[in-house]
């Protein structure tokens, strides 16, 4: 990688945020309150690990619409000596679920993958298996150095003591208050006399912060303990829900190899299926390599072309071969080939756009959460949570404030397609957390929530810092793009004039305020310091850690006198 000096007058772009840098650890969420649990928990002698884990306790209090105990998600981390692996937490199918148990009522999109009655999207039947709890417990006992309960502390402390909610939450309660006011239990907490809280406003969650402290004892056991097991068992009996007590203890996280690639000389760690997000970068960098992507400049009509072609190809085999693999058979290792990135690279042509109709059935949520946290021991963690659609089922179970997902609603209703239901079956997911080393050492890492438009929200990043020079405060903020085959969408601060060039060459633009979410990136510098940013597309924080201890043997003040007679 080269030297990231781009000046920021040669792009077309000013940065709002700022970076931080730190030897001792950085930590980077989508809220200032998780990434001060994380460094409370570095400074507390916690690794990465340690820190991720309290980060992402502390983010379902205080990013409930985002992420929860009761979701799924991805992590992609890097052990101190070097080891590098998956920690596939995704939800799943109940042993109820049959490939017609939903009533669709269209067979062509926009209407797709709806359902008679929201019965996929809204409410108890929305609900498929989490993995979440089960996979961050497992995190901090295999990999963690302090103990349950200390990691959970921020969040119950944030639950029970309250904090100010930021336009952005309040904004999305706003949202779908409607949806929040079916449910009395979720309506008691987001809504005050039936309207939305507001920012400014202090959220108190005091059912939940119980919740936390029994988990904080019990571990993962405790849903189905004591008083919350209760209180769970009789929603599992009670709702109409297909997930029951059963399905939960019958869970397994999922321990995985990582998708692998080079570009340029770096090499690429991501999520594997049933994530899609490795694949596709990988298959869109091997498309880009050999052009003079650096050379043909950020921005430029030419760059925009190629990529828009290229997310064409890796959108059109997402759709076609990317699902669970323990129920489909993905080609992983000709997808990601460099040999069959040279026979696609001919369906690109250099002056126009080739259409394709490729468009992803799914209706995975850009609502969703991400962390990347380092540690100066060389851990390193990536990692993209959720509950899927914003306050996901739009529920709570009753008395534990826990807000279930509503992964359902990311399974194909029509029987017969590598998307269908299936008893078991895990959800499949664009979760984009990526790692990039160079020379066998760290150069990078990051991800963000955004659904389907993360992984070409993250190769652009990877484009940005490889081929475009950019610090790494650019590259997060940089304007993107995506396609999935049909309109391209394209941040409006990329220039009138670009767009009309593309769309002279047969692409069908379509500006818009932002692609995808707040992306988190840490820059690995030489003489072990780390560089942290967030961007504006939400509320990320980025914090680090720096200094240590005294110099040895030194005391407060030393004794003139000691050593002497007198």
């Amino acid at each position: 990688m080269a030297e990231l000096s781009t000046d920021e007058t040669d792009l077309i772009f000013a940065c709002e945020k700022q970076p931080v840098s730190g030897s001792g650890g950085v930590a980077v969420t989508n809220h200032p309150l998780a990434s001060a649990a994380a460094l409370e928990m570095l400074a507390a002698g916690g690794n990465a690990f340690d820190a991720t884990v309290a980060a992402l306790f502390a983010l379902t209090v205080v990013e409930p619409m985002m992420v929860g105990i009761f979701g799924g998600g991805t992590s992609v981390v890097q052990q101190a000596d070097g080891a590098v692996h998956v920690y596939d937490g995704l939800a799943r199918a109940p042993a109820a679920a049959r490939p017609d148990i939903y009533e669709p009522i269209a067979d062509t999109w926009p209407d797709y993958m709806e359902t008679r009655g929201r019965a996929n999207r809204v409410g108890p039947r929305a609900i498929a298996v989490p993995g979440n709890l089960i996979a961050w417990c497992d995190m901090a006992e295999r990999h963690g150095k302090l103990p349950l309960k200390q990691l959970i502390g921020p969040a119950i402390r944030y639950a029970e003591d309250g904090f100010v909610l930021s336009p952005y939450l309040a904004t999305c309660i706003a949202e779908i208050a409607p949806d929040l006011a079916l449910d009395p239990s979720i309506a008691s907490v987001f809504l005050l006399d039936g309207e939305p809280l507001a920012a400014g406003e202090r959220l108190v969650q005091s059912d939940y912060a119980q919740t936390l402290r029994a988990i904080a004892k019990g571990g993962p056991d405790a849903l189905l303990q004591g008083p919350l097991g209760e209180k769970l068992r009789d929603f599992l009996a009670g709702s109409g829900t297909l997930v029951t007590e059963q399905d939960i203890r019958d869970y397994k996280m999922i321990r995985r190899a990582p998708v692998t690639g080079t570009y340029r000389g770096h090499e690429i760690f991501g999520p594997p299926p049933p994530c899609s997000g490795g694949v596709q970068v990988l298959q869109v960098l091997n498309l880009l390599e050999p052009w003079d992507v650096g050379g043909d400049g950020f921005g430029s009509e030419k760059t925009l072309h190629r990529l828009i072609e290229a997310l064409k190809i890796a959108a059109a085999d997402r759709l076609a071969v990317t699902a669970d693999p323990d129920f489909f058979d993905v080609p992983l290792e000709r997808l990601v080939s460099k040999d069959y990135a040279d026979i696609r690279r001919g369906d690109i042509h250099p002056d126009r756009a080739r259409f394709q109709e490729a468009r992803i059935l799914t209706n995975e949520s850009n609502n969703t959460t991400h962390v990347t946290i380092a540690d100066a021991e060389g851990n390193i963690v990536s990692s993209t949570q959720t509950i899927n659609s914003l306050f996901g089922a739009r529920v709570v179970v009753p008395g534990t404030g826990i807000i279930p997902n509503n992964y359902m609603y990311l399974f194909d209703p029509h029987p017969g397609n590598a998307l269908s239901l299936m008893p078991g079956k895990r959800i499949t997911s664009g979760i984009t957390a990526l790692i990039v080393r160079r020379d066998g050492k760290p150069a990078f890492a990051l991800g963000l929530p955004g659904a389907h438009r993360i992984p070409a929200s993250a190769l652009q990043a990877v484009i940005n810092l490889i081929d475009h020079n950019m610090t790494l405060q650019q590259a997060v903020e940089a304007p993107r793009i995506f396609t999935w085959g049909q309109e391209v969408e394209i941040e409006d601060s990329i220039p009138e004039a670009t767009r009309n060039a593309l769309a002279a060459r047969g692409h069908t633009i379509l500006p818009v305020a932002h692609v995808a979410g707040g992306m988190g990136a840490i820059r690995f510098l030489p003489g072990g310091q780390m560089e942290g940013a967030s961007c504006w597309r939400a509320d990320g924080v980025p914090m680090a850690a720096s200094g240590g201890p005294a110099r040895a043997n030194t005391s407060f003040w030393p004794d003139p006198r000691r050593g002497k007679s007198y």
